[in-house]
């Protein structure tokens, strides 16, 4: 309903109503819709493997309404997928209704040994798009083993630093360095299911220990 819809009263009784309508039609409008972030990513944005209120979006929810912060968090995690998939996906993820962007990609890149060009080139593209519709956006940067030699991990590892300096981005640095046992500097397998790939309900906990402040700095960056 718009205020402009309502009748132009001149008489001063039905004026008198007029306003008084007017201002309960504000006071019931809200002044400020839910803050939206949306979690583009693979699996590990998915909470694959886990039940349906432990993945990464459910527990960085309740992190942040723990700290205060009412936020819809839109889980647009599909399992398996690339950089080139989470870019196919990104024109019609972007929602009017999207205040912010997680990018959590790379990850089956790196396990499929796709050239980090390719993903870099993918990832630029995402940055951009998100970009040009004005959002802030946190990237979460991963690390790759050195199956794939020495020049493959530098790229990999390079290109979510260089993307998030040249975009203005907030930067999460190793999606699973919390998990990361410090002493065999191996993934810890207290934290990971069974495939050893993808943390367990305690290990996502753990992640948005080291995460959750990054999403902060993220929400910090919206209009007040």
């Amino acid at each position: 309903m718009s205020l402009s819809l309502l009748p132009r009263l001149t008489y001063a009784p039905l004026r008198a109503f007029r306003n008084v309508l007017a201002a309960t039609f504000l006071l019931i409008s809200p002044l400020h819709a839910e803050t939206t972030v949306l979690a583009l990513g693979d699996s590990l944005t998915a909470g694959y493997g886990l039940p349906q209120d432990q993945g990464f979006v459910p527990q960085l929810q309740a992190w942040l309404a723990d700290k205060g912060q009412a936020v819809k968090i839109v889980n647009a995690g599909v399992s398996g997928d690339t950089t080139a998939g989470g870019l196919s996906r990104t024109d019609w993820s972007l929602t009017p209704d999207v205040d912010a962007v997680i990018v959590n990609l790379g990850g089956n890149d790196m396990l499929r040994g796709i050239d980090p060009s390719t993903s870099r080139a993918n990832l630029d593209a995402i940055l951009a798009k998100v970009k040009a519709k004005g959002l802030p956006v946190l990237l979460v940067s991963l690390r790759a083993p050195g199956n794939y030699g020495a020049d493959f991990k530098s790229n990999f590892d390079a290109m979510y630093p260089d993307l998030a300096a040249e975009y203005g981005a907030v930067l999460a640095d190793n999606y699973f360095f919390p998990v990361i046992n410090q002493s065999t500097r191996l993934l810890d397998p207290a934290y990971m299911q069974a495939d050893g790939i993808h943390p367990n309900a305690k290990g996502v906990a753990k992640i948005l220990d080291a995460l959750g402040p990054k999403v902060q700095e993220l929400l910090a960056k919206l209009p007040s």
